[in-house]
């Protein structure tokens, strides 16, 4: 295997919204941030980033994310900014804006439920989906990196994204890879290629966004 490029990424997840705090489910509707409650987790995320450059940012295209960063203040001068559709949530289809309650005796949700999120959602998307397309960014972001010298990358997005991104790198179960709104994750990153020329992301370690208090160096 050859190495090919290394890269930092950190990927956050949005603020809170009402819908978070009601658990309803999200997916991509466009849902704004919910102020004053938004305002601990974002001073904390950018207190997180405050010292950090970084060389490209990738933002989900729904607001929510684009408020993020605006508040997270990681945009540099300079600094390209792509926004991405396809870091947006998971398609929720027919469960969007629905609770639990609302949802729970539903032959198709319970069969979503026990598939681990796997089958698809009426009118919505499945985890090899949601995959495809961050299969897709994951390897432009590599073509984007080797092309331009970009070694530390951000990226704002949803829950979903960064469970599935989490499920990759750090080979989690899926109940285990959530992270909470203005948190993320750090993965250093290399880009390997096999001997049919095939390329691949491979992750050498991971860590908290932000960094916990007590956390082993």
């Amino acid at each position: 295997m050859a190495t090919d490029l290394t890269v930092e990424l950190v990927a956050v997840r949005h603020g809170i919204t009402a819908w978070n705090l009601e658990r309803r489910y999200q997916g991509q509707r466009d849902i704004p941030l919910l102020f004053p409650d938004a305002e601990a987790g974002l001073l904390a995320l950018r207190e997180a980033l405050a010292n950090e450059h970084f060389d490209a940012i990738y933002s989900s295209d729904l607001d929510r994310c684009q408020q993020t960063l605006k508040w997270a203040e990681a945009a540099r001068e300079g600094v390209p900014l792509a926004l991405e559709p396809r870091l947006r949530e998971l398609n929720f289809g027919e469960y969007e804006g629905k609770v639990y309650d609302e949802l729970k005796d539903l032959p198709h949700y319970r069969a979503w439920i026990d598939s681990v999120g796997e089958l698809q959602i009426p009118g919505g998307e499945s985890a090899a989906q949601l995959r495809e397309r961050l299969d897709a960014w994951l390897y432009d972001l590599a073509g984007n990196a080797r092309a331009n010298d970009h070694k530390k990358i951000l990226a704002v997005t949803h829950g979903g994204v960064i469970r599935e991104l989490r499920r990759r790198f750090e080979t989690i179960h899926f109940w285990d890879s959530t992270v909470l709104q203005a948190q993320g994750r750090r993965w250093q990153l290399i880009y390997q290629k096999d001997e049919q020329g095939k390329g691949g992301w491979q992750c050498s370690s991971s860590s908290a966004v932000p960094a916990l208090v007590n956390a082993t160096p």
